[in-house]
């Protein structure tokens, strides 16, 4: 017989466990901080944020149920980017106080930790004027103040945006659906940022400012190492391909995502594709061209790029445009010179790692790029997955006309082609540079980009779901930082593959599958996330996307590109 349920007393207080198993209470109303504060769990990096139950909360959230809490730190992806976010805010505040009226636009990330930033008036930054800001800065990291939510009518909001001359704000937030917005604010500052913040200012105590070029950088730690700054080093390329996207979107009128909303609406798409296409076929025939010039001395293109950096397309469009001058090129895999399954190395989980350099047969692949080079021939070697070892394949020669074609994640590590003369080879690097942000304030990072892009193809082409792509995300971004980016400055030149349009065109084929991404797991963070990132954009209609070229590297991952199956002829 089942026993009937007893009266209790009406709790007033709540619970909060831990993962070791530790269990606190407290009463209805304690944040989420006071928690953490009293458990002071053992992490890597500073607590900035906690999983409750599953689900992304700011410290000063208010516990009113039970639940398991996680902390979130800055040695995460999650909590990196609050503390990034929560970092621009407090510069953000204590510009408005030493230098009030001028607008602070954050423009790029730096690769050592860093945002680049200008100021609208250049005289902010007159000498001592940037030592002023952060001064500052530290001054209110050390008052230790609140950064605390607001919620503000959305005409007030829409006021204060054109008050304060950010358009861009007022623009993208106009056609906002609810009556109010959600911002923050910061000892009388209020801003939007797209993301949740740390609870109070002395969360923030580790950064710096050094001036660059006609602006600064506010510097921030690195996920991989949270308690320390990196050494900062020069990327004057790297700045130079953003500040050309940029200088390139304002002269087209895109600056930002409601300037491209705005295009899309008033009858502007089929221009904003053509002229985003165009900029694509521009780099590509300057490429081309650079190498056409040094016919008789470069003999072999090396191309690498990051995932989803739209390589495979690049490398088709490269060789019709070599091929119309004359050079043919022949395409080499680097992943038939892998070494046999046996030999492969392992990574820490014990798992084979096919990206690493030794797990290709680098003195092999080496020797036949020298034979090709002088006119030898060689046999190709076919590596079969199945069995994982190599076998034979056909013979291969290469004439005067032709050039070796190259793309792989190590094309620019220079131990594959050591002993081979520089002058003989042309070597790029490939990635989406996207300087189209949300507004001064809100950046849209190069790797949501890539990510996305990722997800659409994964799910299209090889059957994995958003939560298959998004959990493999960290494990790709570890072997980039690993093998592609530290070789990058390798390159004779970059080429910026991002499209100013592009997720508006993927919006539509992205959402539905965010949405799939099952609720409570640590998938469906990232995948509302990227939700929330994606409602600003306006979606392209569905007969928008036939307006794509069927040669757009886009068309490498939403299908349809007439270079799927083509290979260059060889002469």
């Amino acid at each position: 017989m089942t026993s009937l349920p007893t009266l209790s007393p009406i709790r007033h207080t709540v619970q909060a466990r831990f993962a070791d198993g530790r269990a606190f209470d407290a009463p209805v109303g304690t944040t989420l901080e006071t928690f953490i504060e009293a458990a002071q769990p053992e992490t890597n990096g500073r607590i900035v944020a906690a999983l409750k139950n599953g689900r992304l909360r700011e410290l000063s959230h208010k516990l009113d149920e039970d639940a398991l809490l996680v902390p979130v730190t800055s040695a995460d992806s999650d909590g990196s980017r609050i503390y990034r976010r929560s970092l621009c805010f407090l510069m953000i505040a204590a510009a408005d106080e030493i230098w009030p009226g001028k607008i602070i636009t954050i423009q790029h990330s730096m690769p050592f930790g860093g945002y680049y930033c200008e100021c609208e008036d250049p005289t902010c930054l007159q000498p001592g004027g940037l030592q002023q800001l952060k001064q500052r800065m530290r001054e209110l990291v050390n008052a230790d103040l609140p950064i605390h939510q607001v919620r503000v009518p959305l005409d007030e909001a829409l006021a204060l945006f054109r008050q304060e001359g950010d358009l861009e704000k007022a623009n993208l937030f106009a056609k906002r659906r609810k009556d109010y917005l959600t911002m923050y604010e910061l000892n009388g500052a209020r801003d939007y940022f797209h993301g949740f913040m740390v609870p109070r200012t002395s969360f923030l105590d580790l950064f710096d400012l050094r001036p660059y070029k006609d602006g600064f950088i506010l510097q921030f730690p690195r996920r991989h190492e949270p308690d320390r700054l990196q050494p900062f080093e020069d990327e004057p390329r790297l700045a130079r391909v953003f500040q050309e996207y940029d200088d390139w979107l304002r002269i087209i009128g895109l600056p930002s995502v409601a300037s491209l909303n705005s295009a899309l609406a008033n009858g502007r798409l089929q221009q904003t594709i053509l002229v985003a296409e165009a900029f694509h076929q521009q780099q590509l025939a300057q490429i081309a061209e650079e190498i056409a010039g040094r016919r008789h001395k470069i003999k072999l293109v090396l191309i690498s790029g990051p995932t989803s950096a739209g390589k495979t397309t690049f490398s088709k469009r490269l060789s019709i445009q070599l091929m119309a001058r004359g050079i043919f090129p022949l395409a080499i895999g680097m992943d038939n010179y892998f070494v046999d399954r046996s030999l492969t190395p392992r990574d820490e989980n014990g798992d084979f790692d096919f990206e690493a350099l030794e797990a290709v047969d680098v003195p092999l692949f080496r020797e036949h790029l020298k034979l090709l080079m002088q006119g030898e021939t060689i046999q190709q070697p076919i590596y079969n997955f199945h069995t994982g070892m190599r076998e034979q394949g056909p013979d291969l020669q290469i004439g005067p006309e032709h050039v070796l074609l190259i793309e792989g994640i190590h094309g620019l590590n220079p131990k594959i082609v050591e002993g081979i003369p520089p002058e003989a080879m042309y070597r790029v690097f490939i990635s989406a540079f996207t300087q189209l942000n949300l507004d001064k304030h809100n950046r849209v990072p190069t790797t949501d980009t890539r990510l996305l892009r990722r997800i659409v193809r994964d799910a299209a082409h090889r059957g994995y779901s958003a939560a298959d792509t998004i959990a493999r995300w960290p494990s790709v971004r570890r072997g980039e930082k690993r093998h592609i980016f530290p070789y990058q400055n390798n390159a004779n030149v970059f080429f910026n593959s991002a499209l100013v349009y592009e997720m508006s065109a993927m919006k539509r084929l992205a959402e539905p599958l965010l949405l799939q991404v099952e609720p409570g797991t640590p998938e469906r963070i990232e995948a509302n996330r990227l939700l929330a990132f994606l409602q600003w954009f306006d979606p392209i209609p569905a007969e928008g996307l036939d307006l794509i070229a069927s040669d757009s590297i886009l068309r490498e991952f939403i299908g349809g590109s007439i270079l799927e199956k083509f290979e260059p002829w060889h002469g």
